[in-house]
């Protein structure tokens, strides 16, 4: 059982905080790891806890390494060239100073906002790239919002952010036809897919937006269509409390849920390699 209090002082209550937030991620890892290939913490949630809330994302970060899920930092950086190199120090690289070397996050992949063009993206990649990490650019999000932007013009602008994604990322195609720099594209237009892949044919897509917002897996397939790895499905909300609609223990809803996803992720990528 756990008591609930008054703190005496707001580092206390933000110290509490950050371990309760800490203890509630290591639960979801524990419950829905096994059925992942990655964690997606989403940055802001811990950086508003200050100091107590950066140590718990790295606990976090240990926590879902320590189970051998990859770590995918949800930051959606961007900015002009010399701050997005700070920005990459942060998340996948070190930085140099006169007492020594402080070290990163550590992710092995994490989320960056092209609007402010190539150069500002350069830095990002690069360190992704030194590191063995991926860059996922947004590219046409899954917020009811974005068609305000990102599908107007003509083209519509998230066929010009496909572009530069294909563009940036071919010269960092693996062996298996993937590039590190991908694409994040939401669940919520399924219709957009098709066109998207054509744009972008060795990235990964990352495609939130499944379940809560309304997205299905289902609807999915052609984000596969080069390579049953060239798309990640992402859920949180839909895991995290699936016991609100199942009913019983939260980790075993959570499980179930994660499992079930899983498995129309693996048919999704099989309806996929059938129709190429």
């Amino acid at each position: 059982m756990v008591e609930t209090g008054s703190a005496d002082s707001p580092e206390e209550v933000a110290a509490l905080t950050a371990v309760a937030v800490e203890r509630h991620c290591a639960a979801a890892i524990d419950a829905a790891g096994p059925s992942c290939v990655a964690v997606k913490p989403q940055l802001a949630c811990f950086e508003r806890l200050g100091a107590p809330g950066w140590s718990a994302l790295a606990n976090v970060v240990a926590a879902a390494r320590a189970v051998g899920l990859l770590v995918l930092a949800d930051g959606k950086r961007g900015d002009v060239p010399v701050t997005a190199a700070a920005y990459a120090q942060a998340l996948v690289g070190e930085t140099p100073g006169p007492f020594g070397t402080v070290p990163g996050l550590g992710a092995d992949a994490f989320t960056a906002n092209p609007l402010l063009g190539r150069d500002s993206l350069e830095p990002l990649i690069s360190a992704a790239a030194s590191a063995g990490a991926g860059c996922f650019l947004l590219v046409r999000t899954s917020n009811p919002g974005a068609a305000e932007v990102q599908d107007t013009g003509t083209p519509p602008l998230h066929e010009r952010l496909a572009s530069i994604v294909d563009e940036l990322g071919r010269s960092h195609v693996g062996s298996s036809g993937l590039s590190s720099v991908g694409a994040v594209v939401g669940a919520t237009r399924p219709d957009l897919l098709a066109r998207l892949r054509d744009l972008m044919p060795h990235a990964i897509f990352l495609l939130p937006g499944v379940g809560a917002q309304g997205g299905t897996v289902e609807s999915l397939a052609a984000a596969f269509a080069p390579h049953p790895a060239a798309a990640l499905v992402t859920a949180s909300r839909s895991i995290v409390n699936a016991w609100s609609e199942r009913g019983g223990e939260p980790a075993v809803a959570a499980a179930y849920a994660a499992s079930e996803l899983r498995d129309a992720a693996w048919s999704a990528s099989q309806v996929a390699s059938r129709a190429v």
